[in-house]
């Protein structure tokens, strides 16, 4: 670990050699200057982690080698030590971004408080936290080997993304590559999960079966329109259960969570599928049955997602529920500014649901434009740039807003995503859906043992574009790949966000219920 550097400036730095040597002996590399001067050229020369500058020195005074400083390096904590409390002095030093300031005398507890205080805090945090995972590890190893029902995956997934936002800045690569690797290892048994019980959830006789996307209006928005409460539902496209961690405490400036749940999306994991059977409050082969003009295929070049507000009454029709609805799909800026324009009007509605499309624009950008890649590199830093968005976004204005109308907010998503590393071939014929993640068609030639294959889709409740159909989903950090340009495909998308596949990042899904304070 790098060794703390600090630098004591004073003109009576002779005086101070006790305290200095009381330092030292807890480890600390401390390095003396007796003027500011002297203190702004070691400044120029070292990195140092902090700085106690005394306020009243000869020559240039320490207020002036503080304003020279921060000008060189504005990151340094400064401890300002003085010998009375004199407003005026307090007030310039605290205006000039000091980190802390002490009274002379001062004594070596005092010190060591300080530096704890303003750099060795996040140290030791780290620390902690550090050795608060590797207890923790055996026992998220042993769920992992022991699960078998589906909330043993939410509670494996939220213990996983907690400790992944926990350990977020910590500098001790091996630690990070170990929860790397246990994310892995629950994903692989995450999948075996899902092969072995998806399909008898569509069977009407496991009590295991989780909620899932048919079941998100009629088990979450449905039950308070009906106590007479009005509701606004924010579906986020492409939100993950950690990107949500992320927003999470911005969110509870202006709202209480009353609920923080987990739903399981339908496969595939794709906006065709999973939003459409959410507002449907049906599986996509029900929609198909009952609704034909509102399913489009995937061979057909009309867009998947147009028809998601009929389909919405529709479903309330049959809760028997007669609404003013509001409904508005926001992909853009304009979109966003004219909803906020507009929200003091929703008053007047009983149900509001509104799309946000940023996080499913920002994952494909990421895939086509190298400065998106750049910036959002890897999760922690995607968590970073979605975080960043959402604080300057319509979405989060049109929250603030909507919370002075006292409406109770559901907010969600249809999907997730992964990151996806291992290519794994597949053939298909022209006509083959183009999603990374799953592929549906009536000739696919592949290796049965690297994907989850469903040669009858009417059992997970699926569409049949042909009679011999077939979809098939890759799994953990796969994607699929012709072999025409096979090279070229697998440099452009390897390391790329993607969904429609199995994942816990894909499936397991928030579902939050919100109240304004």
């Amino acid at each position: 670990m790098k060794e703390i550097e600090i630098l004591w400036c004073d003109d009576e730095i002779d005086l101070l050699r006790p305290h200095i040597l009381f330092l030292e002996e807890k480890g600390y590399r401390i390095m003396t200057a007796r003027n500011g001067d002297e203190a702004i050229k070691l400044v120029g020369e070292e990195n140092f982690d902090l700085i106690f500058l005394d306020e009243n020195m000869p020559g240039i005074s320490g207020l002036e080698t503080l304003n020279v400083i921060k000008s060189m390096k504005p990151g340094i904590p400064v401890v300002m030590i003085t010998k009375s409390e004199e407003e005026d002095i307090m007030d310039e030093a605290i205006g000039s971004r000091i980190s802390d300031y002490l009274i002379k005398p001062v004594n070596p507890k005092q010190i060591l408080l300080s530096i704890k205080k303003n750099i060795d805090t996040k140290r030791l945090v780290t620390m902690r936290t550090t050795s608060a995972y590797q207890e923790e590890f055996a026992q998220i190893r042993m769920l992992i080997n022991t699960a078998c029902h589906f909330n043993d995956w939410v509670e494996i997934y939220r213990k996983l993304t907690y400790w992944e936002l926990e350990l977020e800045s910590s500098t001790d690569d091996g630690l990070e590559e170990i929860l790397n690797m246990q994310k892995s290892e629950a994903n692989a048994g995450f999948t075996k999960f899902i092969k072995a019980n998806y399909s008898s959830w569509f069977s009407g006789k496991d009590a295991d079966t989780p909620l899932l996307s048919p079941n998100v209006v009629g088990d979450y928005v449905i039950p308070p329109l009906k106590n007479g409460e009005k509701v606004c539902l924010v579906v986020i496209d492409n939100l993950r259960f950690d990107q949500w961690k992320t927003l999470q405490p911005i969110i509870e400036e202006y709202y209480r969570v009353d609920s923080d749940d987990v739903y399981c999306g339908i496969l595939p994991t794709a906006t065709q599928y999973a939003r459409n059977a959410m507002f449907a409050g049906l599986m996509p082969m029900e929609i198909e049955k009952l609704h034909p003009s509102l399913w489009v295929d995937e061979e057909e070049e009309e867009g998947k997602n147009l028809k998601e507000q009929e389909l919405l009454e529709k479903q309330l029709q049959r809760a028997g529920l007669q609404l003013k609805i509001f409904y508005d799909k926001v992909s853009n800026s304009r979109g966003g500014k004219k909803l906020i324009e507009n929200t003091a009007n929703l008053k007047d509605y009983d149900l509001c649901a509104v799309i946000f499309n940023f996080v499913d624009i920002l994952s494909h950008a990421r895939t086509e434009l190298k400065m998106i890649q750049e910036l959002a590199y890897d999760e922690p830093a995607y968590r970073s740039l979605t975080r960043s968005w959402f604080e300057h976004s319509h979405l989060w204005d049109f929250l603030k807003e909507l919370s002075g109308l006292k409406m109770k907010v559901i907010l969600t998503t249809d999907h997730g995503t992964i990151r996806v590393q291992n290519p794994v071939r597949v053939i298909g014929d022209r006509l083959t859906s183009s999603n990374l993640r799953y592929k549906q068609g009536k000739n696919l030639n592949y290796n049965p043992k690297e994907i989850f294959e469903v040669k009858h889709p009417e059992m997970i409740h699926l569409p049949k574009s042909h009679i011999s159909s077939t979809y098939i989903f890759a799994s953990n950090y796969d994607f699929l790949v012709y072999p025409n340009n096979y090279n070229q495909m697998v440099n452009y998308y390897r390391n790329t966000f993607q969904h429609g596949g199995i994942s816990m990042e894909e499936m397991l899904i928030p579902l939050v219920t919100l109240s304004p304070h």
